[in-house]
């Protein structure tokens, strides 16, 4: 190989001049490589620039350029988001706001198929599993939004679902030794067989229902903070998209 620079006859194999030390133009790529590896927070990829983080590239992500409509809408869905979220915030869990609210007959169906797709585990998740159909649905809701869509606001705002379940859970653990709540076929749990109450059940069973208060205050507590972290992340990318607004 001859170098095109100081015109040193050279080994094919050679990467740079033996001579002047030019980088051959094959090992350009490798370079270019190398360099993308040492300095990832430059990174281009179809007209979006990012840190090459996981918080800049998924939870973060805004589109380069914003649609109108579709900023407004986010923006209208925020807007609902937001009110109604306080109202489930400021409301006490003895108030049970959650359970009478329109979400409760959303969150209803995914309850019950929880029993269904659970009770193949046994008595104590099938009457775990109601719970636990009850929360999966918008983690998984969240996970389609973020990694499939890469739509984090509509991960947002199922955040902000997640989080009401909790606050729908937490009145009706509270009920585990009181069975006052009217219950799904029209008794409360003192009116109706032991096992029917989801979590006297539950709680009995590992012999913690005198703690049913305390995990009541907790679940309430982490459903407050779930719906004021998710309202925090769907205001702050509607800043960032508003940034990026296409009005031509």
């Amino acid at each position: 190989m001859k170098c095109p620079k100081c015109d040193f006859v050279q080994s094919d194999r050679n990467a740079r001049c033996s001579k002047c030390g030019l980088i051959f133009e094959k090992d350009l790529d490798r370079e270019a490589t190398s360099l993308w590896k040492r300095v990832p927070h430059v990174k281009e990829e179809a007209g979006v620039i990012s840190d090459g983080t996981f918080w800049g590239d998924v939870i973060f992500f805004v589109e380069p350029e914003v649609n109108l409509f579709h900023f407004a809408g986010r923006g209208a869905v925020f807007l609902v988001l937001f009110v109604w979220g306080w109202i489930f915030v400021l409301n006490p869990m003895a108030s049970n706001y959650a359970g009478r609210s329109f979400l409760h007959l959303v969150n209803l169906p995914f309850h019950e198929a929880g029993h269904v797709f659970f009770q193949i585990f046994g008595r104590w998740m099938t009457s775990l599993g109601g719970t636990l159909g009850q929360l999966l649905i918008p983690l998984i809701c969240l996970s389609v939004f973020l990694l499939k869509s890469r739509n984090p606001f509509g991960a947002a705002a199922c955040l902000w679902w997640f989080g009401e379940s909790f606050l729908d859970i937490a009145p009706y653990i509270n009920d585990a030794r009181k069975g006052e709540l009217m219950l799904l076929g029209g008794v409360t749990g003192k009116e109706a067989d032991y096992g029917y109450h989801d979590w006297e059940f539950i709680l009995s069973e590992i012999g913690l229902l005198r703690h049913d208060q305390m995990f009541a205050r907790l679940a309430h507590g982490l459903g407050v903070l779930l719906v004021l972290l998710s309202l925090a992340w769907a205001g702050y990318l509607l800043c960032k998209q508003y940034k990026n607004l296409d009005l031509s």
